[in-house]
Formats: structure tokens, sequence, C-alpha cells
């Protein structure tokens, strides 16, 4: 069983040292996904939003929020980031649905990695885009969020299989 490392002697929350970890170019991907009405994409689609483009704006509020991850997540260390790339694909699920899906890539060369970087700019794009449709349909569905893929640092690659 593996050691928590965010905890001290005394079992309360710390900040992880990494001042002796090695610089290396760390990634992460991360995807999310939101469940929209077949209204709602056709409207994106047909950029036919008041509040403008809807996955432009999401878009930057995914980078946004990939550089303030260490404000809103307490034990992450505040990071210089090198990119952020935030995509998006449509997949139907059937004549009344579609799947926004949406994959972040978080780069950095430093001593620790960018999973919590890459999570949140996932997480944050779906909820601008459920908030900049909401005026249409509250009923949209968020997630799954998940990490599917790092490399670098000393713990090495993790990818995972499809879901």
């Amino acid at each position: 069983m593996s050691k928590f490392t965010h905890f001290n002697e005394e079992g309360r929350a710390k900040m992880v040292d990494i001042s002796s970890k090695d610089e290396t170019v760390r990634t992460a991907i991360a995807l999310s996904s939101i469940q929209v009405n077949k209204d709602i994409y056709q409207k994106i689609v047909d950029h036919d939003f008041k509040k403008g483009d809807v996955l432009g704006v999401a878009q930057v509020a995914g980078i946004m929020a990939a550089k303030q991850t260490a404000t809103i997540i307490p034990m992450c260390h505040p990071i210089p980031i090198s990119s952020v790339n935030i995509s998006f694909t449509w997949k139907e699920i059937s004549e009344a649905a579609y799947d926004l899906h949406i994959t972040s890539e978080v780069k950095t060369k430093g001593s620790t990695g960018v999973e919590m970087e890459a999570l949140t700019a996932a997480a944050a794009t779906a909820l601008c885009v459920y908030d900049m449709c909401k005026s249409v349909d509250k009923g949209m569905i968020i997630g799954p969020t998940y990490l599917q893929h790092k490399s670098g640092g000393k713990n090495g690659d993790f990818n995972r299989e499809q879901l």
C-alpha cells in the first residue's frame, strides 16, 4: 500500500516538497464530455447563441482554468505551464442527443506533473458550455471527466484504456 504524501506526521495536510525532484517535460491529457439536446447542438454548430461562440469561449475558459488550478486545488503547486490545448469532437447519441467530447492537453517542464491542470481544464470547459447553453436547456449532463494519459516524472507514463 502506498503512503499518502499530502499528510504530515500529525496527519494534517501539507504541500509535498518537490525541491529535490528532477525537472522533466511532463504532459497530461484529460477528457470530459457534455451531453446536449439537438437544439443546443444545432445552435452551437450554427454559431447561433446570443452569448457568442460557445466553443471558442469554452476553450478560453479551459485554458484559463488550467493556469489557475493551484488557486482552487489546495495542494497543487503553482507551476509554469508551457502549453494548453483544448479540442472538441461531436458524437451523435440519438436523433435527440449529442455528446461534445472535450480533450485537454497540458504540458510543462518542471518538477511536478500537470494532471490536475488537464483535469481542471477539461471540467471547466464543460462547465462553461453548460453556462452558455443553460438558457435553452438545463438538463445537460457533464461527465465523465478523467485522466487519459500522463508522461514524465519518476513514476513514468500512464495510459488509460478507452472508456
